[in-house]
């Protein structure tokens, strides 16, 4: 059966997908945003809990927190106080996962001239995580502490809508779970009630073609590789 409008529109809007690192200043228009929202709260929940919060950073307000974070991040005795408050990568790296993470580390690196011994340049790098790579909207997500396993299984969903739906307008985005290192600045700086856990951030915006960093576009596995059809 050929491909329908909805499908290909669909199906562009997922695979155009990339995590961006270079944002143009042009804004973002409330409008979008609350729409782009109100599309990714369709996502499923068990027993329609609907666990997300989001908290929308727009010029001082994200501006603050970056200068926060950033002069945290510059102190390394300061930064090493900072730790995450949830696991997200494996404790024990193997492959191909580590494999994997090394790779589009490396390539990263290449097309920005980063060696390895440039240890600054690295951090620098990293570091452009907390300005949101300069994307005139930030987004901070967070969920009620009594939530489980389930829950941020259901956020992830939510995520990946956010996303999709950016790109079927014509929007980026890059997703940071940068920040969960900084999640105590975070609450102090959005004065988060007690019981809410940061889940990660998120940068949104137009992406800026002529960055080098965004013509990156990471590999991904045949369905050969991870699916088993079983009749």
């Amino acid at each position: 059966m050929p491909d329908n409008p909805q499908q290909q529109a669909v199906d562009a809007a997922i695979t155009s997908r990339r995590s961006i690192r270079a944002f143009l200043p042009t804004p973002v228009a409330r409008a979008d945003i609350e729409a782009i929202l109100q599309v990714a709260s369709r996502a499923p929940s068990g027993t329609n809990t609907q666990p997300w919060q989001v908290y929308v950073l727009t010029g001082e307000s994200k501006a603050q927190l970056s200068e926060a974070i950033l002069a945290a991040y510059a102190d390394p005795e300061q930064a090493a106080r900072h730790t995450e408050e949830y696991q997200y990568y494996p404790r024990e790296w193997v492959s191909p996962f580590i494999d994997r993470r090394r790779k589009v580390g490396w390539d990263l690196y290449a097309l920005l001239g980063l060696t390895r011994d440039n240890k600054a340049g690295m951090a620098a790098q990293h570091g452009r995580n907390y300005r949101f790579f300069d994307a005139p909207v930030g987004l901070i997500f967070t969920i009620d502490r009594v939530m489980e396993q389930g829950s941020w299984l259901d956020y992830g969903m939510f995520l990946q809508n956010i996303m999709v739906a950016a790109r079927g307008r014509g929007l980026d985005t890059c997703p940071q779970a940068a920040f969960t290192q900084f999640h105590r600045i975070i609450a102090e700086q959005l004065q988060l009630p007690s019981n809410e856990m940061v889940v990660c951030g998120m940068a949104l915006g137009f992406a800026d073609p002529e960055k080098i960093e965004n013509t990156l576009i990471t590999e991904r596995d045949s369905v050969a590789s991870f699916a088993r059809f079983v009749d």
